[in-house]
């Protein structure tokens, strides 16, 4: 299905998804996003970022997380924290959560009609010793560092994959 999918789109949607959309999903958004203006496919896709709670709905991405993006050399738009919708599955083929609660609430969220690919971002790093981002919110700066070095390598795997499909 994700296959067709793919074919027949004019843009393909991609979604980070973390628990409040301030950190985790807006970073790996900003380097999705960056591999693939590299990749060349930047106008076939659609990023966004989306959180699982409302608890943040509407504050700004944490400054740390800017910070850090920064550092790495990516830019993270001025943008509001928002939580997913269920249109959202309609609109993206790829739904990425950041960890595996994230993951299951996606899962009870999904309509039985959504044919994308719902799944964790380090499923794109089969490298990584782990499975999930963890939460940099209540930590230190060097928490966004290692989550952006979990973040980096899956999210660029994933653009160069796309590319060798979309640019067909």
């Amino acid at each position: 299905m994700l296959g067709k999918m793919l074919r027949n789109a004019k843009r393909v949607g991609i979604l980070f998804v973390c628990a409040n959309n301030i950190c985790r999903s807006p970073m790996a958004a900003a380097v999705f996003r960056d591999g693939a203006a590299r990749a060349g496919i930047l106008d076939k896709v659609e990023v966004d970022a989306a959180g699982i709670n409302q608890t943040h709905v509407g504050h700004a991405i944490d400054p740390r997380a800017l910070a850090v993006a920064a550092r790495h050399g990516y830019a993270l738009p001025a943008r509001r924290a928002r939580q997913i919708r269920r249109e959202d599955f309609n609109r993206f083929a790829y739904i990425l959560a950041m960890d595996e609660g994230n993951l299951r609430a996606l899962l009870e969220l999904k309509p039985a009609s959504h044919a994308g690919h719902i799944g964790l971002l380090l499923d794109f790093a089969p490298q990584a010793c782990a499975r999930d981002v963890p939460d940099p919110y209540y930590g230190s700066l060097a928490s966004f560092e290692r989550a952006m070095a979990l973040i980096e390598p899956p999210a660029i795997a994933l653009a160069r994959d796309l590319a060798t499909r979309l640019v067909r």
